[in-house]
């Protein structure tokens, strides 16, 4: 699986047991909470949309998770620092995906609207809302995942079932999302996650990407012959994988 996620782990002292699933933190908002009963250990995530999120195993109580953050806010403000500047910018005019365009205009009202007309991504912005600003940011977003969202379910599944079929490779199925740091992904089950983010990319990137997860229905790891496998039917992967690090998967 190809992923760019930063974990901050620490040992439990303790089994504990509580309901709770939220942690109101007074400097970074609140932390969505879960047990695993894979986890052994405690960790924090920072989600594409910028929040944090901690996975417990099933001992874990809120009061582990915030020893945690404040035994790791400066890397955590880093972290978060790292994510906003890699968050792309959207403006008028610019291109979106494969084949669509976007377009911004001030509307008349104070509420803001989105939609798809052919290709071209039509943003209305309300009274006293900006475009560069994140709240301006997060409406433009917004229509343009359902642009991407569109050119990924035309695209993908077709391109994905071509490679398959040329290099004898079997999945279960495949699914979309705009998955946290990672371009796409392969289940035990054989279930390929694409990020609708790939289709921002050249489109020999987006083949890099599929053969990497079709390989991980053989094997589901990194080690040396997950490599041979992926350099067998992309000879040139070396170099692809150095070309995907200087993109990102963020919407």
């Amino acid at each position: 699986m190809i992923k760019l996620q930063r974990t901050v782990a620490a040992l439990l002292s303790t089994r504990k047991t509580t309901s709770s699933l939220k942690l109101e933190d007074s400097e970074f908002g609140t932390i969505i909470c879960k047990r695993s009963r894979a986890s052994q250990y405690v960790r924090l995530r920072l989600a594409h949309d910028g929040t944090l999120r901690a996975t417990l195993p099933p001992g874990g109580t809120i009061k582990h998770v915030q020893q945690l953050v404040d035994g790791s806010r400066d890397e955590l403000r880093r972290l978060m620092g790292d994510q906003r500047s890699s968050q792309p910018l959207y403006q008028a005019g610019q291109r979106i995906g494969q084949s669509h365009h976007l377009q911004l205009s001030s509307g008349q009202g104070n509420e803001s609207t989105h939609k798809l007309l052919g290709q071209t991504v039509v943003v209305s912005l309300g009274i006293g809302t900006n475009s560069d600003d994140p709240a301006g940011q997060e409406i433009i977003k917004a229509a343009v995942k359902a642009a991407l969202k569109r050119e990924a379910k035309a695209y993908l599944p077709r391109r994905l079932q071509y490679l398959a079929e040329k290099y004898g490779f079997n999945y279960e199925k495949i699914r979309y999302a705009n998955q946290s740091g990672r371009w796409g992904s392969c289940s035990s089950s054989g279930t390929i996650s694409l990020n609708i983010a790939l289709m921002n990319l050249p489109l020999e990137l987006i083949d890099y990407v599929l053969i990497h997860e079709l390989c991980h229905t053989v094997h589901l790891h990194h080690q040396s012959n997950f490599w041979s496998l992926v350099e067998s039917h992309s000879p040139g992967y070396k170099q692809l994988r150095k070309q995907l690090k200087t993109h990102n998967p963020y919407i």
